[in-house]
């Protein structure tokens, strides 16, 4: 994917300065630091934090057990609710979920009991002698899961924990999804996604098959008929388009697939890194990417959105990272055209200045220009079209440009399933995606058992 930027130079910075910019953005509390943070802790009877967080984790009891030192207990507490407890400690935006609702914010202080640090703390100093988790006895069913991101993990682990056996389909290389493939280098750092994924793993139960694609090598319609459920965790695999002559030009490319190719690069030093660069959107992703540029060396980065900074999708907090890294973020311009030089490369991009009429957001007919080595797109994601181009999956409903599901996570279609990124319901994050893949395999159990109850009845 990084093809499209061949033509520009290597990061400048050695390997080894380059490492130190993408260290934990949130050092790991010490020992002490985690004893008087959990000591803040109110433990309150029905606490809001737990209420807010999408995984349902007891928040309040988990950080009781890290006072009491019983780390042991508080890790499992996470892991029981969500058993990608580690990277979402790292990745959730605590500042809207359960931090936000700390009853510590009213105080004096105003400071919130920092949960996800602690919620770290606890699973990177467990040391279980055995897995936590035992599976129950065998059902003899089948499961297959399509995508060994965060929701067809936590599905896989959830039915394999009931007794089921599983199967995951994954088109990459690599499990993981978004933790291995989509977070920046310096919020998941070094092999911690893999580590997770073996962990998860050790439930037993579960087969992996990496490379197959649903739509190329895999079919719904064979695994519909092969397995006794199906569950589609597939992600968001394609990026949106800017619907802008010059789009494939070199030196223009998806951010998603800049950040996949840092987070897999074993020498940072290899990449190449634009002089100036232009980022366009207003998510997480966006920030990501304006960041990590910046810190391989990039001299000038400006983050563009057509909206104003309170209509921003990425977090104040996120925000915040931005600026501290000297990117600058210009609201109120939306895209208009591509820049290219004599050679077809970007040199820039031209875009309107916006204003909003009522709801309606306009251009103003006022122009600016941005000069740029390089363009990262970062204006959302959405299905790839060839994983649900066969006949079955035609039949699936859908809600806008995703799956449509019910409350248990069905399909239109009986025996398939879907959750994470590609169903409707929610926002996009991790810990949704998590939380989706383990509902919906309490649902599938469910569903399953019925049908042999009802046969044998």
């Amino acid at each position: 994917m990084i093809e499209s930027l061949k033509h520009l130079p290597h990061a400048a910075s050695s390997s080894s300065a380059l490492a130190e910019q993408f260290t934990d953005l949130a050092p790991a509390l010490t020992r002490r630091q985690a004893a008087i943070e959990s000591a803040r802790c109110l433990y309150c009877y029905d606490a809001p934090c737990t209420r807010s967080c999408p995984s349902e984790i007891d928040v309040a009891s988990f950080i009781r057990n890290i006072h009491d030192q019983n780390i042991n207990g508080a890790a499992a507490g996470i892991l029981k609710q969500n058993i990608l407890g580690g990277s979402c400690a790292r990745v959730c935006p605590t500042e809207i979920l359960c931090e936000d609702a700390c009853v510590r914010n009213h105080d004096e202080e105003g400071q919130p009991v920092k949960i996800g640090l602690l919620q770290r703390h606890a699973l990177d100093h467990a040391s279980f002698t055995s897995y936590p988790f035992q599976r129950a006895e065998r059902t003899g069913k089948r499961i297959a899961v399509v995508g060994a991101g965060p929701a067809g993990l936590s599905c896989a682990h959830r039915l394999a924990m009931l007794g089921n056996d599983v199967v995951i389909f994954e088109a990459r290389s690599k499990s993981g999804g978004l933790n291995e493939y989509g977070i920046a280098k310096y919020k998941l750092t070094g092999d911690f996604a893999q580590r997770e994924v073996e962990f998860l793993l050790s439930i037993g139960g579960i087969d992996v098959q990496h490379g197959r694609i649903l739509g190329v090598n895999l079919h719904l319609h064979e695994l519909h008929t092969q397995y006794d459920a199906v569950f589609l965790g597939l992600g968001l695999n394609a990026s949106r388009q800017l619907g802008l002559t010059g789009e494939d030009a070199p030196g223009l490319m998806a951010a998603v697939d800049y950040i996949a190719d840092l987070r897999q690069a074993t020498d940072l030093a290899s990449l190449p890194v634009p002089k100036r660069a232009i980022v366009i959107g207003a998510g997480n992703t966006a920030i990501d990417m304006a960041v990590q540029i910046k810190r391989l060396g990039a001299e000038d980065v400006t983050l563009v959105y057509r909206r104003g900074a309170e209509s921003m999708s990425a977090t104040h907090h996120e925000q915040d990272i931005a600026k501290a890294n000297m990117v600058r973020i210009r609201t109120w311009a939306a895209p208009l055209e591509v820049l290219l030089d004599d050679a077809g490369r970007v040199r820039g991009m031209r875009f309107e200045e916006t204003r909003l009429d009522g709801a309606r957001l306009i251009g103003t007919g006022a122009f600016i220009e941005i000069a740029a080595d390089a363009v990262f797109k970062a204006i959302g994601q959405c299905m790839d079209p060839v994983g649900l181009s066969d006949q079955m999956a035609q039949q699936l409903t859908r809600e806008g440009d995703k799956i449509h599901v019910d409350a248990q996570f069905r399909t239109a279609l009986a025996g398939i399933y879907a959750g994470g990124d590609c169903v409707a319901p929610g926002q996009d994050l991790t810990v949704q995606a998590v939380q989706h893949g383990k509902l919906a395999a309490m649902a599938i159990h469910n569903d399953i058992q019925f049908k042999v109850e009802a046969s044998h009845g």
